[in-house]
């Protein structure tokens, strides 16, 4: 009987993260717990079961989104070419803005489910300027581009991510290719 309990319990929290992850990402970390109970069809005491505070909801959804995101760096890091490097980690950093509302309030706001993941912002931080120094060694990002100035490309998209979703995909592709055409070198 208790193997049955466990299977169901970890059935329940998985559907439970499933459901946080999907609500955060549309409507943003301050969505209702009782929303993330009606998505995930539990009840809400199964939520705070699992779950006990807001915040351990939160960490658990941006635990494995955040995990995403240092993968990525780490294959940025490893690609021998310095411009797919740089213009990939821009690229997917704009698609988590139209794709992932949540992530982006607590890694790039002040929210404080930010503040659990400040090691890995550090070392995205650092890989970001690896990467800019890497393309500048490559002859392929325009002279005098310092990677404060990436970091304020990076700034300027992640503004559009309170646009209405159907406004705000065109509008942040749209500036990510503008910022690429103004970071590359003409050769």
């Amino acid at each position: 009987m208790s193997r049955i309990e466990r299977s169901d319990a970890r059935a329940n929290r998985e559907r439970v993260v499933t459901a946080a992850r999907g609500a955060f990402a549309e409507g943003g970390l301050e969505v209702p717990v009782r929303e993330v109970a009606r998505r995930s069809g539990v009840g809400i005491a199964t939520v705070y079961r699992h779950f006990p505070t807001r915040a351990d909801l939160v960490t658990a959804v941006l635990s494995e989104r955040v995990a995403v995101c240092s993968a990525e760096m780490r294959q940025a890091m490893a690609d021998p070419d310095p411009w797919g490097a740089l213009s990939g980690t821009i690229l997917r950093f704009a698609d988590r803005q139209i794709q992932d509302r949540g992530l982006n309030e607590a890694l790039l706001g002040s929210h404080e489910a930010g503040l659990a993941f400040r090691r890995e912002r550090k070392e995205h931080s650092a890989a970001l300027e690896t990467l800019v120094g890497r393309a500048h060694a490559a002859g392929v990002l325009r002279e005098g581009v310092a990677v404060e100035d990436v970091r304020v490309g990076l700034v300027a998209i992640a503004s559009f991510r309170a646009l209405p979703p159907e406004r705000r995909a065109v509008l942040i592709r749209r500036l990510g290719k503008l910022l690429l055409a103004g970071l590359r070198a003409s050769n």
